[in-house]
Order: C-alpha cells, then structure tokens, then sequence
C-alpha cells in the first residue's frame, strides 16, 4: 500500500467514526423523546420513503395505533405529536442507511482498485459485518417492544449501544494504525498500558450498565449525590431473587452499579495520572494521560448533573455522546502507548 492509499482508508475510517458519533446522538434523542416504536415495521430497502400525502400519514398513524405504546402510553396523541417522534425514528434509521453506504461504496472502489492489503481487507469486511449486523440488531432491540410491554428490552438496547461502541472503536483503531508514527516509550509505559487495558475493560462495562440505566428509567429515581437520598447502599437493592439479577433488573441497583464504576473509573484515572509523576514518564505520555484524566472528570461531572436534573433531554444526550467521546480519547491514548519505542533514561 502506498502511503496514498493509507491517508485514504484512514479518511475512510474516521468518516466512518464521525457517523456513529452523529448516529448516537440522534439515537440518544430518540430514545429520551420516545420515539423508537413510532415505526412498527423494518423495509432496509422501501423504508428510506418517508410518508408523504396525508393519507399516507394516515395509514402510519393507524399502523401505530394497532401496537401497545399507542394503547397503553400515547392514547389520543394527535397526528402532529406522531410525526414528531416518527421524524427522529426516522432520521435515526436514514444516518445507518446511509453509515451503510459509507461503509459499502468506498469499500468496493478500494477492492476494485487494488487499494487494500491483505489486512487491510479484513478489517474492512470486519467492519462491514458488524454494520450489518447492528442493523439487524436494532430491529431486533425494537421487536422488544412492538409485543406486550411498550418498552425495548434493556438488554438488547445494551447489546445496541456496545456494538456502536465497538464499530466506533475499530474505525478509531484501524485509522491511528495507519498513521505509521512510533513515539518513545519510558519503563513507566509498560506499567500505564496495564492500567489502561483495565480501563478500558471497565469502560465498557460502564457503557452496559449505563445502558441498563437508561432502559430502566433508573435515572429518574434516587436524584441526589453522592448518596443516594441518605442511603450509600439502598434498601432496596437486593429485592429479586436471586440476589444477581438484581445487578441487570433492579433499577436502585442497576443505577448504583453505574455510579459505583463511574467512580472506580474515576479514581484508576487520578491514579494513573499520578503514576506519571511517579515512574519518571516522558512529557508526551503525561500528556494522553492528562487528556483522559480531564475527559473523565468531565463526563463525570455531567454525569452527576444528569441525575440531579432528572435526565432533561440535552444531558442525557450529552452524556451518552460524551461516552463515546470519552472511549475514543482512552483508545487513543492506549494506541500511543501501542506504538511506542523502548527509551532508556
């Protein structure tokens, strides 16, 4: 590959990044305005055409009104409130339609024209599968609502955003791999690229449980910090049986859970920060770690504010996109130390 053909892929892979940051966020409004169940149908193909006639909108809205949400939560919604949240549904599936493209068209004119290596091309199509099949699982996290209970199920809106998470970190990934720059590494670094490995882990972990959170409406109980009213351990938290389906089904526990490894994350990131000083590191890995440092406090500020305030609609989407951010700043950070040079002080 020429060094052409890397500052191309590497375009393509950030493209790619930037439309799952934006498809979050759109998600993020979807979900919070209760949107996800205005389209009770998935047409990959003939569903790109919106409603457009008034009779049109009036066989959607008598679509929509055969399912339990209408039933049992929007009774006498009138045609107005039903195009608003069928605008942001919408809009929701158009931006993975068209992260689809972005994917698909690139990838066939770098295929064509010999653009790819061998690793290269698998990454590509790693990429193009997990496309696919998050568009298969969206509908599948929608299904979950559309039976009984007008509500996705919290596991697989959780399955949902971890496979965002996931395309979004490959695309970051395969696009700094291409950059081809090596820095110094201190003896220190052997050590902060363990404690970011473990960072990372529990990142993601942070992002189900943040999942759960929202699925649950956890964040609409319990609106007080650090404790939870005058509780640091709820009563209410070991109410199912058996007590560890509490951690995925109990709201209390499920919102502390998320407050508890928000605040480990919390703590690794200041000792880690502190480690620098410590293990006599080089100034550009203070630097990455600094830039972790001060995106955690961030998004755990904005975190907190979330719950005080009752998840308004600006937080919340705030703080899921401020997640992603937040990942692409540690693998960003982990990659530094992937790519550097032994260096003997």
């Amino acid at each position: 590959m020429t060094e052409k053909d890397k500052k191309h892929i590497r375009t393509w892979y950030l493209s790619g990044a930037i439309l799952v940051l934006l498809i979050v966020i759109i998600g993020g409004i979807t979900r919070l305005t209760g949107s996800g169940l205005s389209m009770t149908d998935w047409k990959p193909i003939m569903g790109s055409i919106p409603p457009i006639s008034e009779a049109q909108w009036g066989d959607a809205f008598n679509q929509y009104k055969q399912f339990p949400e209408y039933k049992e939560k929007n009774s006498g919604m009138s045609l107005a409130e039903f195009q608003f949240i069928f605008f942001w549904e919408y809009l929701h599936r158009m931006l993975g339609r068209l992260l689809g493209l972005v994917f698909l068209v690139p990838f066939a004119w770098f295929l064509v024209r010999r653009k790819f290596n061998r690793e290269q091309l698998l990454r590509s199509v790693l990429l193009l599968t997990l496309g696919l099949g998050q568009g298969l699982m969206g509908w599948f996290m929608v299904q979950s609502g559309l039976i009984d209970v007008p509500e996705v199920s919290h596991y697989r809106l959780a399955a949902h955003l971890l496979l965002a998470f996931i395309i979004f970190g490959c695309c970051i990934w395969f696009a700094l791999d291409l950059s081809g720059r090596k820095h110094k590494m201190s003896d220190g670094g052997k050590e902060l690229k363990t404690w970011l490995n473990l960072f990372l882990a529990i990142l993601l972990l942070q992002v189900v449980w943040g999942a759960f959170t929202a699925g649950l409406h956890a964040g609409h109980i319990y609106n007080s910090f650090p404790k939870m009213y005058q509780f640091w351990i709820p009563p209410e938290m070991f109410l199912v049986e058996p007590a560890i389906l509490n951690f995925f089904q109990n709201m209390t526990t499920v919102q502390w859970t998320h407050r508890l490894l928000g605040t480990v994350l919390g703590v690794m990131v200041i000792a880690m920060w502190g480690r620098t000083f410590w293990l006599n590191t080089t100034k550009e890995e203070k630097k990455w770690i600094l830039a972790l440092f001060g995106t955690v406090l961030l998004q755990y500020a904005i975190g907190v504010f979330t719950l005080i305030y009752h998840v308004p609609l600006w937080l919340g989407v705030l703080h899921q996109v401020m997640a992603m951010i937040l990942f692409g700043v540690a693998l960003g950070t982990r990659h530094r130390f992937k790519n550097m040079q032994q260096l003997s002080f």
